[in-house]
């Protein structure tokens, strides 16, 4: 990995686990002296986490952490409710090496809750059953246009997590057991039924958005 990949990528998990919040300002001297790096590849990791949709680019040429808007968690919602839904209706039925491989996740994420890992780990076992879930359905253009998603769907997921927590809500087990019934359904039902739990598990998670806490896209 470049030096510039593995800027990036301690950013990202810095962003990722709330340690970089919404709106912090990132300057690139700095960046580079905490980070013990040169300021190309702290450049060059703003400009990965900017097309990540991570970051942003102000018109004062400023380079911020970037706030949480009702109107991107609603664009990647309505992605979400298009891709997951025709996936899981394509990956029907799943192959035994799918079917447990999904399984596995399911039960680290189950450990992750009981050993109190952090919430950011937890992020990242869901959107990873997710991923193999839309690997599954051998469609490469749905997974191309997944994973373009990913990086904002952990940092949505993560804050969503982290808001759910402070109100003592077991999201982390409510997660898991919609896992494992997803599962049921592939095991026991037919494509037509994959497609109506994975959309409903879908709307559900639109359900999650604390709108006060949310801030509105600028006119």
């Amino acid at each position: 990995m470049t030096l510039a990949g593995s800027t990036a990528d301690r950013l990202r998990r810095e962003i990722h686990r709330g340690e970089l919040t919404p709106g912090t300002r990132l300057a690139e001297a700095a960046e580079a002296k905490r980070l013990g790096v040169s300021r190309v590849p702290v450049r060059e990791a703003f400009a990965t986490l900017e097309r990540e949709g991570l970051l942003k680019f102000t018109r004062t040429s400023r380079t911020v952490v970037r706030e949480l808007t009702v109107r991107d968690f609603e664009e990647l919602y309505a992605m979400r409710l298009v891709l997951e839904p025709a996936a899981a209706r394509a990956a029907y039925p799943l192959s035994q090496r799918r079917y447990d491989e999904l399984r596995r996740i399911v039960g680290a994420t189950r450990e992750a809750d009981s050993l109190a890992d952090s919430l950011a780990d937890v992020t990242r076992l869901d959107l990873d059953f997710h991923e193999t879930l839309v690997a599954a359905s051998g469609n490469s253009r749905l997974l191309k246009a997944w994973r373009s998603l990913r990086g904002e769907l952990e940092f949505w997921l993560g804050d969503l997590y982290r808001h759910h927590r402070a109100q003592d809500l077991n999201t982390l087990k409510d997660t898991a057991d919609s896992h494992d019934q997803i599962l049921d359904v592939f095991r026991n039902q037919s494509g037509v039924a994959c497609e109506r739990i994975l959309r409903k598990h879908i709307q559900a998670w639109r359900e999650w958005l604390p709108i006060g806490d949310a801030e509105e896209e600028p006119a």
